[in-house]
Formats: C-alpha cells, sequence, structure tokens
C-alpha cells in the first residue's frame, strides 16, 4: 500500500507541468512553438534564458524530490526492485500528464532528477557527460556534412547517451533494481523521442539505402 501510495505521489509530481505553466505566464502556449514540446528546452527556446533555466531546474525537482524523500523514509532501500515504480512513475507523469490531457513532455530533466536521487547525482553526471560527448561528435560531422545536428539528432542523442549509461552501471556495479531502471529509462525516453528517431532514420538513413 506504501508502495503505490508513493508512486502516486510520484506520479503527480511528475505530471505538474512547470514549463508549460511558465510559458503561458511569458504568454507563449509551448504546444504552439518550436516543436511543441511542452517542457524546458521548448520553453527556452521561446521564451528565453531565465524562464527555460526555471524551467529546467523545476522539471529537475518533480523527478528528484519525491524519489528523494522516499529514500529518506528508510521504507525503501536504495537498491530495492520496490523503488522502480516511485521512479518510473515520476517519468510517466511528465508524458502522460492529466493536466494536459495525457500530452505531456519528454521527460529529459525529470528523467535527470529521478537518476541524481536515486545514485546520489553520479550516475546522473556520467550521463551528462557521455550526452557532451554526443554533441561533440555530432558537432564534428556536422563540419564536414553541413544541416546534420538537428532537432532529430538531438533526440538521438538522448536516447543513445542512455543506452551507453548501461555500460557505466555495469563497470561501476550498479545494483540490479538500478539495471532494471536504465532499461526502463531506455524505453520510456525511446517512447517520447520516437518521432526524432523515424525522422533521423528517414532523413540520414533510409534515403542512403540504395534500391534492390
Amino acid at each position: 500500500m506504501l508502495l503505490l501510495l508513493w508512486a502516486l505521489l510520484s506520479f503527480l509530481s511528475g505530471s505538474l507541468m512547470f514549463s508549460y505553466w511558465l510559458g503561458r505566464i511569458a504568454r507563449y502556449d509551448l504546444k504552439q512553438q518550436g516543436d511543441g514540446n511542452p517542457g524546458a528546452m521548448n520553453l527556452w527556446k521561446s521564451a528565453g534564458y531565465w524562464y527555460g533555466l526555471s524551467g529546467i531546474i523545476l522539471d529537475f525537482a518533480k523527478g528528484y524530490v519525491p524519489i528523494l524523500l522516499l529514500l529518506q523514509t528508510d521504507a525503501i532501500a536504495s537498491d530495492s526492485g520496490r523503488l522502480l515504480l516511485p521512479s518510473a512513475a515520476a517519468i510517466l507523469g511528465h508524458m502522460f500528464t492529466p493536466f494536459l490531457r495525457g500530452k505531456g513532455g519528454k521527460g529529459i530533466a525529470v528523467t535527470f532528477g529521478v537518476w541524481s536521487a536515486l545514485t546520489t547525482f553520479t550516475a546522473s553526471l556520467a550521463y551528462a557527460i557521455i550526452l557532451a560527448l554526443l554533441l561533440v561528435i555530432v558537432r564534428l560531422i556536422d563540419r564536414s556534412r553541413p544541416g546534420f545536428h538537428s532537432s532529430e539528432t538531438d533526440g538521438v542523442q538522448v536516447v543513445l547517451g542512455m543506452v551507453l549509461l548501461g555500460i557505466y552501471l555495469v563497470v561501476a556495479d550498479y545494483s540490479a533494481a538500478i539495471r532494471w531502471f536504465w532499461l526502463i529509462s531506455v524505453l520510456l525516453l525511446g517512447c517520447s523521442h520516437h518521432r526524432e528517431w523515424r525522422r533521423f532514420y528517414a532523413r540520414f538513413v533510409h534515403h542512403r539505402t540504395p534500391p534492390l
């Protein structure tokens, strides 16, 4: 019963669409701006630095705070598989928020928040470094192939970075529960970025395949 209560609280926390509401304060409907994503990066691009940074912090916090509080109750150990449900619920709350009729954001900041709480920032820092390295690689490719860096490659980097994080988790000998949550995170980010993957495939892979 306690586990289900925390899962519900985590979902509700994740469903709070701070970036979207900040956009409305700034007189922007993020659903009508940029890529239509009601998340912090679209807020940054639409309303500017201060709004975007505030959105990132708040979206991070709504994943970080409920999981941190759950761990501090000592009701569930940090290496327990029982953490999977409330941890995933925070991300699902953002992706399928009832405040926007189930059409939420991509869950990047809230994912960072959950991972930071689960691993005391170590795995989330590793993920950030991986994403930075992938961005450098994409920028280098873009120099020889202008136009390669795009919203599609950004989405691919987010998912690919999470996939590569699995290597770090194995090398650092994280618990089985953390590795299971890694798989859940890959699937959730893959789901929230499926449009970018489809466009990336159509733009950079499919058209390069010679006809039979």
